[in-house]
């Protein structure tokens, strides 16, 4: 196998003919996909000794995340679990809780569940559901959300 161009610079351990500050933009490419983003439960969640969670993370859906609970016998029966079932798995940190999984979902307030169905969409649609605009009546540019799909359904 013949290697010349860029990508044999790379495979042998160089950085190939654009140089050190190449590498290093690639690098840092790397380093700012952010996968995990804190949130703010508007009510919390309340666990069993009385304890309110508020603050928590989230980790960014993979396919897998979003085709398991689509197996789930209690998907099958109310597809409105399904967001139960996916906040399960994506939610990496609520509070003091040692894990959370669906049952720990369930039991949130409608509202916290509302908004972390919302903050799942925000950071997993991540500049697919924004569209620059402009006001027909002043010209003024400016952002509207275009999200509004039930949760799993990309």
């Amino acid at each position: 196998m013949r290697r010349d161009g860029p990508a044999a610079g790379m495979a042998a351990g160089t950085a190939g003919p654009a140089g050190p500050a190449a590498a290093g933009a690639v690098a840092g490419a790397r380093e700012s996909l952010r996968t995990e983003f804190e949130f703010e439960l508007p009510r919390g969640y309340v666990d069993e000794s009385g304890t309110v969670h508020r603050n928590g993370a989230m980790r960014l859906a993979t396919a897998r995340d979003e085709l398991v609970p689509l197996r789930d016998v209690r998907v099958r029966e109310n597809p409105a679990y399904l967001s139960v079932v996916l906040l399960g798995r994506v939610i990496t940190r609520l509070g003091t809780l040692g894990s959370v999984h669906d049952g720990t979902v369930e039991n949130m307030f409608a509202s916290d569940l509302a908004f972390l169905q919302d903050f799942y969409r925000q950071i997993n649609a991540e500049g697919h559901t924004r569209a620059a605009v402009a006001c027909p009546h002043c010209s003024e540019s400016f952002e509207v959300e275009l999200a509004g799909s039930r949760l799993g359904e990309s």
